[in-house]
């Protein structure tokens, strides 16, 4: 029986807080961004580079974090990515140009990559208690899911009422004091680092495939799905992931070993939270253009208005998924919580110009936050279900990885989709419009058209959630004991048999 770590609460702090500040990050700056494009000259074609700049080096070097801090050790790999996580912080706040801003969000990315596979396997060796570590993912899992939404608040306020520089220097105390606390609170159980040697095909192969995928999906956005460079980013991405699984099936020591993704429990936990991320990402863009373009509310107004659906995730994570984790099968808290999840968009579906934020929004938001919540609870904690600790970043950073990704397809998919909406609308009603009020009503009902219409599309893929979860995600509720915990490193064990997974070698473990 492994030794429990008497820190591990104080741990847990500093750890959420560096959590917060990555997934804070994935939204803050949108709002920040039209007064920076302006200070910095930067011209409308390359605004999309603050964004994009950011997500290529977070979600292509992810899998290189991950075993980075399986090789360094987490707690060392934690403390240097918020070390450089500020660094590059200062730098974006302090830009005096586009070159200088790109360079930031992309350094940010960089030690984001190390930090956020470090943070979630923190976690998996400090918590070996069955209901403490529900508790635990609870709160980790509250703001992996409500982070995002908490960073439209911030960043609507930080905007409105100081400067959009503070979005990124509002990250460095964050910083210090996550890591001033990690270095001298967390204590990383010994014997679970894995020694072997880097793998250099495989992160060359996984980072240029993940960041041709995720700008693959970017310029789909802006250029559309027939340009022939986003079909090339995409070709290119086949070839070179299939080369990466060839690659890692062969070599001795894989950046990502096969046994990873191969177990059915993680592989649900993977493709269901990747694509219940598509439609996260895609209501936070719709809703926020829709508050503020629809509706004329102000950024920090915008920002308050997500406070039901943060509220919904907390309850749902650290009250309904942590309460049940422990009497139920995974799989129902999974699929129950993405059709919530379903029904709060399936409402949004019915968004009119003068749709009543009270009457409809609000109630949706609830069910979204309550749904998502109570799902993304159990999808953190077997994200390493039955693997080694040697493998336990770069199974962290697989999640990290899923929702990236999903992040990515969301935005550029369901924009698409909304656009494409629009445009025919206001094509098929533009002969009836002969004032300038009347053409300026025909193209918010455009824009109101089309939301409803990639939302209808994000329903579709929450359902698809639950179904993923209901029938690949086998394993039964854990037990009420400790987890065994062993630096072995002899294999992960799959094919575990109901209720089996509280024996399995570390304790299992999202912007």
């Amino acid at each position: 029986m492994p030794e429990t770590d008497p820190r591990r609460w104080k741990a847990l702090v500093f750890i959420a807080l560096a959590q917060l500040m990555v997934v804070l990050d994935a939204t803050i700056v949108n709002i920040a961004l039209p007064s920076a494009q302006q200070d910095l000259g930067i011209s409308d074609g390359n605004r999309q580079w603050v964004i994009t700049a950011y997500a290529l080096a977070f979600g292509g070097l992810l899998l290189f974090g991950g075993r980075i801090a399986d090789l360094w050790g987490r707690k060392r790999t934690f403390v240097v990515g918020l070390i450089g996580f500020a660094a590059a912080s200062a730098l974006g706040g302090a830009a005096t140009g586009e070159a200088m801003m790109l360079g930031a969000r992309a350094l940010q990315g960089a030690f984001g990559a190390l930090l956020a596979p470090a943070a979630l396997s923190l976690l998996a060796v400090m918590f070996t208690d069955t209901k403490e570590r529900a508790k635990a993912f609870g709160i980790y899992g509250a703001i992996a899911g409500g982070g995002g939404a908490v960073g439209l608040i911030l960043g609507g306020f930080l905007t409105e009422y100081l400067d959009w520089r503070w979005t990124f220097f509002v990250n460095i105390p964050f910083a210090i004091v996550a890591a001033a606390g990690a270095y001298f609170v967390i204590r990383e159980p010994a014997g679970g680092r894995n020694r072997s040697p880097l793998d250099i095909p495989g992160v060359v192969l996984s980072t240029l495939g993940l960041v041709a995928l995720v700008y693959g999906f970017t310029r789909a956005e802006s250029e559309g799905w027939s340009d022939a460079t986003t079909i090339g980013m995409f070709v290119g991405s086949v070839v070179l992931l299939a080369a990466f699984v060839l690659t890692e099936a062969r070599v001795k020591s894989p950046l990502l070993p096969l046994r990873v993704l191969t177990e059915r429990n993680r592989g649900g936990v993977y493709l269901s939270l990747g694509l219940a991320v598509i439609s996260m990402f895609g209501l936070f863009l719709f809703l926020t253009y829709y508050l503020q373009i629809v509706k004329g509310y102000s950024p920090v107004k915008t920002g308050f208005a997500f406070l039901p659906m943060i509220a919904g995730m907390i309850i749902g994570s650290t009250q309904i998924g942590t309460r049940l984790m422990t009497r139920v099968p995974p799989r129902l808290l999974m699929a129950p919580g993405f059709l919530t999840a379903a029904v709060g968009m399936l409402l949004l579906t019915q968004l009119e110009i003068g749709t009543s934020y009270a009457g409809l929004i609000l109630p949706a938001q609830l069910l979204l936050g309550l749904g998502m919540g109570t799902a993304f609870m159990p999808a953190m904690s077997l994200a390493t279900h039955g693997v080694d600790p040697r493998d336990a970043g770069v199974a962290s950073a697989m999640v990290n990885t899923s929702q990236q990704v999903g992040g990515a397809i969301g935005t550029a998919l369901l924009n698409t989709i909304a656009a494409s909406a629009t445009t025919a609308f206001v094509a098929d009603h533009a002969a009836g419009a002969t004032t300038p009020a009347a053409q300026k009503l025909i193209q918010l009902q455009g824009m109101v058209e089309g939301y409803a219409a990639a939302i209808w599309w994000a329903v579709g893929i929450l359902v698809v959630s639950a179904v993923i979860a209901a029938t690949f995600i086998t394993t039964g509720k854990p037990g009420s004991g400790a987890v065994a915990a062993s630096g072995s490193g002899s294999g992960s064990r799959s094919g575990l048999g109901e209720g089996a997974e509280d024996e399995v070698k570390i304790p299992v473990i999202v912007h």
